[in-house]
């Protein structure tokens, strides 16, 4: 190993230490499972928008997106941005401040399945089962997604072992993640947001600096028709149509991500709520536009160099190895790629705290014993953690898979499964049990369906899975609310208790 190669390789393990650390300063604070999913609803308006949006954008930030970039150009990848930074905003501004509420009055929820079984009043537990299936389902493949992230870093940087690289990082995450809890992964994932934002930007400037700035990049991408183009079709009208629409449809995701709604249930005070959204909502816009430059400069840099979508996903690694050359500058570098773990970690930490809850706190104690104690449940839910983290990486273990092709997936999912009944918890009270599990279940299904069933006949099909999944759970909860018993007196009470303090912020 190189002198370089050594220097970046010890300014990544020192940040990997240090977030280990900070799960060890955590780990006392956890004494109920409130405090451990929740961080006690203590939460500042910093640490609040900053976790939720490094916690949503995982390695897909850094290589997932720009990987994609590096091969296709803005034609597809820049509406998905586009699309992601407007989901964000809506999340913030439609969602943020009614789940804050909603949450407190159906009886101190601390989970999104808590929630959903306390507002539709659901005493047999339905919601809670299908909701630690789905999230069992979806998170264990985003979790794979962020370990193969980062054994491709170290695989790509170093020519250390795939496997290895992955179960080492793994086993890091696992760790502060079972010690340290919500208020461990939160802080975390401050600390790794500010990382993220500025290795972006820093990467960018130091690459168009090596390409003769905007003009150097724009004289290569002009020799590949569309590729500096969101309005290209690749071909026809209707293939255009399909992937503006497929890019904007990540956007809806939003309104079902799990790690990111709690985010808005632990800050300290609603009215916090509007800082948050201004501060996530300007680090996402910048963040995502760091992101499709760092595609683009990297094609117009090294335009033979990667091939395939795995091998484009290491496009931001490629340019810091390549440009932090000298002196201590691969220290730089080093920094500079623990964005890269930054991202994934602060992804994987919150997947697996969120899944865990939904087995240790909604089906251990929800269901199989309700008489649990708070240490029973910690117990579990730390067992429940290294489980799903095993399953994870085993799923992992295949280095060529697509980091973005996997986030898709696990995406839509969520998106589709929660982000309906989510928004129509909030906004109509007409919405009752059955209509929740019947969105739930059309929504989580038809992204599978569509995705192995008939996406692979193209044309229409082609379309990015969340989009029909998402309006056909949406159908299913208003159909079938209507077609069974309005919701109980209690249910309508509850609702209109918490309409009157919505009214006040």
């Amino acid at each position: 190993m190189s002198e370089q190669e050594m220097m970046i390789l010890g300014a990544m393990i020192a940040y990997l230490v240090m977030i280990v650390i900070v799960g060890l300063a955590f780990s006392k604070k956890n004494k109920t499972s409130e405090e451990f999913y929740l961080g006690g609803r203590g939460m500042g308006p910093w640490i609040t928008a900053m976790s939720a949006e490094a916690s949503d954008m995982s390695g897909w930030l850094l290589m997932g997106l720009p990987g994609a970039a590096y091969l296709m150009g803005l034609s597809s990848e820049g509406w998905t941005a586009i699309g992601l930074a407007l989901g964000t905003y809506l999340n913030w501004r439609f969602t943020a401040v009614p789940l804050r509420i909603y949450t407190h009055i159906a009886d101190n929820s601390i989970t999104i399945p808590d929630y959903l079984s306390n507002r539709f009043h659901d005493r047999k537990k339905i919601l809670m089962n299908l909701a630690a299936l789905f999230f069992f389902i979806f998170f264990i493949a985003y979790a794979a997604a962020g370990f193969n992230a980062c054994g491709k870093v170290f695989e790509s940087l170093f020519g250390f072992n795939y496997q290895a690289s992955m179960m080492v990082s793994a086993f890091v995450i696992v760790i502060y993640t079972v010690v340290g809890g919500f208020l461990a992964e939160s802080t975390v994932d401050f600390i790794q947001g500010i990382l993220m934002f500025f290795a972006l930007i820093f990467i960018v400037c130091v690459a168009l600096v090596k390409a003769d700035g905007f003009s150097g990049v724009t004289a290569f991408t002009d020799t590949v028709p569309g590729f500096f183009s969101l309005f290209d079709a690749g071909g026809t009208f209707a293939g255009g149509v399909i992937k503006t629409l497929s890019g904007l449809a990540w956007g809806l995701g939003y309104f079902g991500m799990p790690h990111v709604l709690l985010r808005f249930m632990a800050i300290r005070d609603a009215s916090e709520l509007k800082k948050s959204r201004r501060i996530g909502t300007s680090w996402v816009i910048i963040s995502l536009g760091m992101a499709l430059c760092i595609g683009v400069v990297g094609r117009a840099l090294y335009p033979d160099l990667l091939h395939t979508s795995s091998e484009a996903e290491t496009i931001f690694v490629v340019l810091c190895e390549d440009l932090m050359q000298g002196g201590l500058l691969p220290i730089i570098g080093g920094i500079m790629l623990s964005g890269i773990l930054a991202a994934q970690i602060s992804s994987s930490d919150s997947q697996l705290l969120v899944a865990s809850s939904a087995i240790s706190q909604n089906f251990y104690k929800g269901l199989l014993k309700p008489n649990a104690s708070e240490k029973q449940v910690l117990w579990v839910s730390r067992l429940t953690i290294i489980i799903i983290a095993v399953v994870a990486a085993v799923l992992a273990l295949n280095p060529e898979s697509s980091v973005f092709d996997v986030v898709s997936l696990a995406w839509a999912g969520l998106g589709a499964t929660f982000g309906p009944l989510i928004l129509f918890s909030l906004y109509w009270k007409r919405t009752n049990l059955w209509g929740a599990v019947a969105g739930m279940i059309s929504g989580g299904g038809m992204v599978l369906i569509w995705k192995y069933l008939l996406k692979p006949l193209g044309g229409f099909f082609s379309l990015y899975e969340l989009l029909p999944a998402f309006l056909i759970s949406g159908l299913a909860i208003v159909l079938v609310s209507l077609a069974t018993p309005e919701p109980a007196a209690s249910v309508y009470a509850e609702f209109e208790e918490y309409k009157a303090q919505l009214a006040k912020h």
